[in-house]
């Protein structure tokens, strides 16, 4: 088959790109792995803007699927049959870059109760599935992989095809773009943080994290990537302000808007709001936020580093600090964004901005609450959330 062409790379049809540059942007001492990619997208006729994402298609670690493999005795040559595809494919194939090798369900419980062959097995999964035990099989399931489960009912032997059916599709992750097309066109930079956790007694990864910081060669491997765009963007008026709040790998699109709107020459003011555990060792991108600001690309950068003193302080400690200078940008046009977690982060963010708001607004929370949703409506309050 004859390759697509350029224009035709898609999330359907990915474009195998390699990386320029895989590197740690934590100093050591962190208690975390945060790594900066660049992916090449040369020849690819890829083009993206900032604020959208770059899909990334990953491959589960092969010593998973060796475990697997193993528990079903099979050489994974087996032929097995995906939904969606044509053709058969290796049960190795079907493993490595198909499906997810996590997220057992409550049906794979019934299916191994009804394969089990020794007696105590069968009569754990049994009472497992019991209506009274629905709270313990929710937390089994949560702290299983499907690799777990087959070690620990090994009599319940389940053939290549019968199992595949109960794994889900293997999907792409979408990370932010962390650079400007008008800086680097022909590449997209990424910041990923490295998901490494223990679970049920066994080490665990996030399977794209550590597919990029683990298995993936520079200038080697082939990543399958895809551009994903977004409303996101930076200000369509080059003299609007922005205010940008971005902890941890939040930072990423803020990072794209930086480079673009200077690049752009555009007149308005940046404001970043960065947060992470420890200055010494998590600030990312340290060097060139420094000289962003020396330069004049960035009016001002707050920062608040959570464990760096007794009492935890937050990005969204930082805005209410700031309140009144906040108010006055807002005031004056600003646009406000924000991006990161969506179950704390944000919510705590979202909570400090309508308060900041009804406070220095001189307004009742109901009014606060209406300016809030006029600012979205005019796109001037966005947010990319996860």
């Amino acid at each position: 088959m004859s390759p697509a062409a350029p224009s035709g790379y898609s999330k359907d049809n990915p474009f195998p790109a390699r990386l320029r540059e895989a590197r740690l942007l934590n100093q050591p001492g962190t208690a975390k792995e945060t790594r900066h990619f660049v992916v090449d997208l040369s020849g690819s006729g890829l083009t993206y803007k900032a604020g959208d994402s770059i899909g990334v298609f990953p491959s589960n670690r092969p010593e998973d699927v060796a475990e697997i493999l193993g528990h079903l005795g099979a050489t994974g040559a087996e032929e097995v049959r995906l939904p969606r595809e044509s053709g058969p494919v290796s049960l190795r194939v079907a493993l490595e870059r198909r499906l997810a090798l996590n997220g057992p369900t409550r049906r794979f419980v019934e299916a191994l109760a009804a394969r089990a062959q020794a007696p105590e097995e069968k009569a754990r999964l049994h009472g497992l599935l019991a209506p009274e035990a629905a709270e313990l099989l929710a937390g089994t399931l949560a702290q299983r992989w499907f690799a777990d489960l087959l070690a620990e009912y090994p009599s319940a032997r389940l053939g290549p095809q019968e199992l595949i059916e109960h794994l889900r599709r293997l999907m792409p992750r979408l990370y932010s773009v962390a650079s400007s097309p008008r800086v680097h066109p022909a590449e997209a930079h990424l910041t990923v943080a490295v998901v490494r956790y223990r679970t049920n007694g066994r080490d665990r990864v996030g399977v794209c994290s550590s597919f990029l910081a683990d298995r993936v060669q520079v200038g080697e491997t082939p990543v399958p990537v895809f551009v994903a765009p977004s409303h996101f963007a930076p200000p369509e008026d080059p003299a609007r302000d922005a205010i940008m709040v971005g902890p941890g790998t939040g930072i990423a699109p803020f990072r794209a808007f930086v480079q673009d709107r200077a690049a752009a020459g555009a007149s308005g003011r940046n404001w970043i709001f960065f947060g992470d555990q420890h200055r010494a060792t998590d600030f990312l991108y340290e060097e060139e936020w420094a000289d962003a600001l020396a330069a004049g690309r960035l009016a001002r950068l707050d920062t608040a580093f959570s464990r760096d003193q007794l009492l935890k302080v937050y990005v969204q400690d930082r805005l209410r600090e700031r309140g009144a200078e906040v108010w006055s940008w807002i005031q004056g046009g600003a646009a406000f964004y924000v991006c990161g977690d969506a179950r704390r982060m944000a919510k705590d963010v979202d909570t400090a901005l309508h308060d900041l708001i009804a406070e220095q607004g001189a307004m009742t929370p109901a009014q606060a609450a209406d300016f809030v949703k006029q600012l979205k409506k005019e796109k001037r309050y966005q947010r990319d959330i996860y």
